[in-house]
């Protein structure tokens, strides 16, 4: 008894103030493992050293070893979040690469060849938008094909190497971090 609890003043996670989210990809109907791809395609979609175009000095860093990603602003930690890398199966792709561009409320193809194999098919599920959707609701695409860093549905799995090669993020720290990059951005996977 008597014993003094101190706690963060952390800013509750409201998914009405999503809607109001200004990000750098807006537009209906965007599915998120699709979008970027066709300038993914047309600069490559292998890893290469890039630099942010809209954001000068501001980069992210993430540690699959660490299940980490920072923020750094001219090579300063500016926020760090818990991310979900990829399993043993589908690991996550290391290398340098970078934002292409990124949605909110974003619906989701399922294909599970996709997700098992890296190759889409014909056999796959629309899902839509919303916090149950398997990419949560914001999807941030690379310059990689399918590969992103999104929310998720379940925010217990945060910390576990458990993705199919995304990076992921709860859905609230996602939102947060959709507002601190925008396309151009570089991407470190380490």
């Amino acid at each position: 008894m008597g014993d003094q609890l101190t706690v963060p003043n952390v800013k509750p996670f409201e998914m009405n103030a999503v809607k109001s989210l200004k990000t750098g990809s807006q537009g209906p109907a965007l599915v998120a493992n699709e979008l970027g791809e066709e300038q993914a395609t047309q600069t490559n979609s292998s890893p290469e050293k890039t630099t942010a175009t809209d954001e000068p000095g501001i980069s992210l860093h993430i540690s699959v070893k660490e299940e980490m990603l920072e923020v750094r602003a001219n090579e300063k930690v500016v926020a760090a979040f818990p991310v979900t890398v990829g399993s043993q199966q589908t690991v996550s792709p290391i290398g340098h690469w970078k934002v292409q561009a990124i949605a909110k409320l974003p619906n989701f193809r399922y294909d599970l060849k996709m997700l098992k194999e890296g190759e889409r098919s014909s056999n796959f599920h629309l899902l839509p938008p919303g916090p149950n959707n398997p990419v949560g609701i914001i999807w941030i695409a690379l310059n990689k094909k399918g590969i992103g860093i999104h929310g998720t549905n379940d925010p217990d799995s945060i910390g576990r190497s458990a993705s199919h090669g995304c990076i992921r993020l709860a859905n609230w720290d996602i939102v947060k971090l959709a507002e601190m990059v925008k396309p151009g951005v570089a991407v470190t996977v380490e």
